[in-house]
């Protein structure tokens, strides 16, 4: 694939070195793994972590060398949402220009994550609450065991259940009727449970969890990432359109990945009954 040096100094970049300061990173192959690393209170958020994993899911949507990301917890829980110490009690005194900065930049997180073309898993073991269970649900394919706790606490600290895009997202995973009792009750979703509502993709071993994921990310690394990320892409654009605007919008996403030297490269392999070795972006 040809590229310009000017142009890929400007609108790409590689993970490769990347360190983070708030939660852990790893990059194997093309995947990526986050795990939220503050095991000894359920891997709670802060405003440092909100704000760094925002940019970090950013950088990610110019990576050229992670094609999947896996989002994790730390201990045998996902997340416990905002840390009660350092976000909640300071919430409480903030004056309302703050608070709406504060709100801005948790909602800038989810259309982060949504806005990076890499498929992101989340591998959601025990806790996953508030903010939390909003990771988990901006994610795109949500692993879990038989003892994971989702959550969306907000009403059970005095707040609306419509935080940081849930009123808009979790009723598309789970439907109208179900999102309105998690988010008016604020009580907590089983792994079996989750799993039949359709909020899991799959329930595994905690042992196994991680591996899987990562498996999963793997797979969807060794396929054609450009035509992956216009699936992603429709998938969240399309909520906005009716039937006429998302069919012409899919017909020039697939004329686009038509272009594209994967799309030659499946060709060629299914002709030759071989499987194919996607290499493009």
């Amino acid at each position: 694939m040809t590229s310009h040096a000017a142009l890929d100094a400007g609108t790409t970049r590689r993970m490769t070195g990347f360190e983070a300061t708030h939660f852990a990173w790893s990059l194997e192959g093309q995947v990526a793994t986050i795990t939220l690393n503050r095991p000894e209170r359920n891997n709670p958020l802060t405003f440092e972590s909100y704000a760094e994993l925002r940019d970090c899911f950013r950088a990610l949507r110019q990576a050229t060398d992670v094609r999947a990301v896996v989002l994790t917890g730390a201990g045998g829980n996902f997340c416990s949402g905002g840390d009660v110490h350092e976000i909640i009690g300071p919430l409480v005194d903030l004056p309302s220009p703050d608070l709406l900065r504060f709100t801005r930049m948790t909602g800038d997180l989810v259309l982060a994550m949504r806005a990076c073309p890499q498929p992101i898993i989340a591998a959601v073991d025990g806790v996953c609450a508030g903010a939390g269970a909003i990771l988990a649900m901006s994610s795109d394919l949500r692993y879990g065991t038989a003892r994971s706790k989702v959550a969306f606490l907000f009403n059970r600290v005095g707040l609306a259940g419509c935080d940081m895009g849930a009123c808009a997202i979790l009723p598309r995973i789970i439907g109208q009727g179900r999102a309105s009792e998690l988010l008016y009750t604020g009580r907590s979703l089983g792994g079996e449970e989750g799993e039949r509502w359709g909020f899991f993709n799959r329930l595994l071993a905690p042992e196994a969890l991680l591996q899987e994921a990562q498996a999963m990310g793997r797979a969807l690394a060794e396929g054609p990432a450009f035509a992956n990320g216009i699936t992603k892409t429709m998938l969240h654009q399309e909520w906005t359109m009716g039937i006429e605007q998302a069919i012409e919008a899919e017909a020039q996403a697939q004329a686009l990945c038509m272009l594209t030297e994967d799309f030659r490269t499946a060709y060629h392999a299914f002709a030759a009954k071989q499987v194919p070795v996607f290499q493009g972006r």
